[in-house]
């Protein structure tokens, strides 16, 4: 562990440094770690990778996830999360039994499941580094909230064709069904039983830990029940995540951003590098295995899981406005620059490698499963080429097509503040009107306060979107830097003098900092 959080903090860095998207970074460094002669081989248990870094993982992308820009993106999101991850499965299926001749239908069809579903992880921290159009981001983050779920579902009907030998279609399909809105109920109860707990509750500590307890409040229930879980914790963060501005207060939201941030990177960085790690088993298992058919045969399903893709994007995105009217009415018109965007970005990571790591040992007449060894490296090598590959040569491509943020969150986020400033204001009138004259002073400070921030954010806004936004005049901005600054050193002499002692300073300098992430705040 101690050794893990090391490699963690200095392959960070290295990608801060670099600058390219760390889990890319995370997964290489795990790679040439596992190479490394005399380390402990670090093998992990599928089911423990399913509860243990799964929940935590999906329910922060959820609970921050605007659930406006996710219902008015529904569509695209279900073509992606629920078409794409079937489709992806049924191509990739008959493609490896094709042209593999270890592999069933079936067992061609586990291996589809497996590496349908693009990695969360590392679709957010891409779309979000690269300042992509908020539209785009929101897609993409949707799709990588939702398309678990499908995956994980057409996994257990691959796995139980090939243990059982059977399969049937309709039950498949209403069991799909099934799964899916059960998910989804039990994680509407988990949300509403938190909501009633952080409702009654004002302590920021208790509620942070419940917080955390929450999405396996939601998964463990609804695996245990047969439903799917992803769609159990994805459903109650998105919930909450509407709920918490007006259940939370804030000291419960200034501390809790923190603690799930650092929670989520730790998991990030730990995932990928584990991701690594596992080659050496992998390969080893396939040893007396021809090399060359090994490469040809990860050739062909990384191209295909590449190019299924592409082919599904392009008409699921005009195919709708092609043959809507209510659609191309109500939606701008998609520019193919931002299609191919969405295309190109399906990287594979974590959900692919547990749930391959997942696969019985034995079917039902107890002989081995039938291409085990194999589904594990091809589903490793999936991984590192869609994540080295389309996850490196992603920023270029953005920079060709030309792409750029397109300002709307800074746009929206302007005119609330300015809203909020001027409905500040005229509080402000209100109470001056009714208040003794010996509070006139405060009302003024406060008054000149209010008024240079609506006059900042009254200025026209640069149609560059790397225009930082100001809620302060800059004479203002840096006279109030100057100030705090003294008083930073000031009380840190105070302390070497041992006049105050810490955890006084700790106090005043955490007042200081607040002030200076306000003035710092774009």
């Amino acid at each position: 562990m101690v050794g893990l959080l090391f490699a963690v903090a200095a392959l960070a860095l290295l990608a801060r440094a670099l600058r390219i998207p760390y889990p890319i970074l995370f997964v290489i460094g795990g790679l040439l770690l596992a190479l490394i002669p005399g380390l402990p081989r670090i093998r992990l248990d599928p089911q423990l990778v399913l509860l243990f870094f799964l929940p935590p993982i999906l329910f922060p992308a959820a609970l921050f996830t605007s659930w406006r820009d996710f219902r008015a993106n529904l569509r695209p999101i279900s073509l992606l999360a629920v078409g794409l991850v079937l489709f992806t499965t049924t191509v990739v299926g008959y493609l490896a039994h094709y042209f593999i001749p270890d592999l069933s239908l079936a067992a061609g069809f586990v291996l589809g499941a497996i590496v349908s579903p693009p990695d969360a992880i590392a679709a957010t921290a891409i779309a979000k580094r690269l300042q992509l159009p908020r539209r785009i981001v929101t897609i993409l983050e949707g799709e990588s909230l939702v398309n678990d779920a499908t995956a994980l579902v057409a996994y257990r009907f691959a796995v139980t064709a090939v243990v059982t030998g059977s399969f049937s279609l309709a039950q498949a399909s209403g069991k799909f069904c099934l799964v899916g809105l059960g998910g989804i109920g039990i994680g509407l109860i988990v949300g509403w039983l938190a909501e009633l707990f952080h409702r009654r509750v004002d302590d920021a500590p208790i509620e942070i830990t419940v917080s955390i307890l929450t999405p396996f409040a939601a998964y463990l229930p609804a695996e245990r029940l047969g439903v799917s879980g992803v769609l159990a914790v994805v459903t109650a963060g998105l919930y909450l995540g509407w709920r918490a501005p007006v259940i939370t207060d804030s000291r419960t939201r200034l501390q809790a951003a923190p603690v799930w941030e650092m929670i989520v990177f730790l998991l990030n960085g730990f995932i990928f590098i584990l991701i690594g790690l596992q080659l050496p088993d992998v390969w080893d298992r396939l040893a007396g295995r021809s090399l060359s058919q090994l490469v040809w045969y990860a050739t062909i399903i990384s191209f295909a899981v590449i190019l299924i893709r592409i082919l599904w994007v392009f008409p699921a995105s005009y195919l709708p406005q092609l043959l809507s009217k209510r659609i191309r009415a109500n939606e701008p018109q998609l520019k193919w620059q931002r299609v191919t965007i969405v295309a190109w970005t399906g990287m594979r990571g974590i959900v692919s490698l547990a749930v391959a790591l997942a696969l019985p040992l034995e079917i039902n007449d107890r002989s081995p499963f039938p291409g085990r060894d194999l589904i594990l490296f091809l589903t490793f090598v999936v991984i590192l080429v869609t994540l080295v590959v389309q996850g490196l040569s992603l920023p270029s491509i953005i920079r060709w097509l030309g792409v750029e943020a397109d300002g709307a969150a800074e746009k929206e986020e302007r005119e609330a503040r300015l809203k909020a400033n001027q409905a500040a204001l005229a509080r402000l009138d209100e109470i001056a009107q009714s208040e003794q004259p010996s509070k006139a002073d405060a009302l003024e400070r406060l008054r000149i306060e209010y008024e240079d921030r609506i006059r900042q954010l009254q200025i026209p806004k640069l149609e560059n979107a790397n225009t930082p936004r100001h809620q302060f005049s800059t004479e203002y901005e840096r006279l109030s830097h100057k100030t705090l600054q003294v008083e930073r050193t000031t009380i840190l002499q105070l302390r070497n003098d041992l006049v105050i002692n810490d955890d006084v300073l700790r106090i005043i300098q955490r007042d200081i900092d607040l002030a200076e992430a306000r003035l710092r705040h774009q």
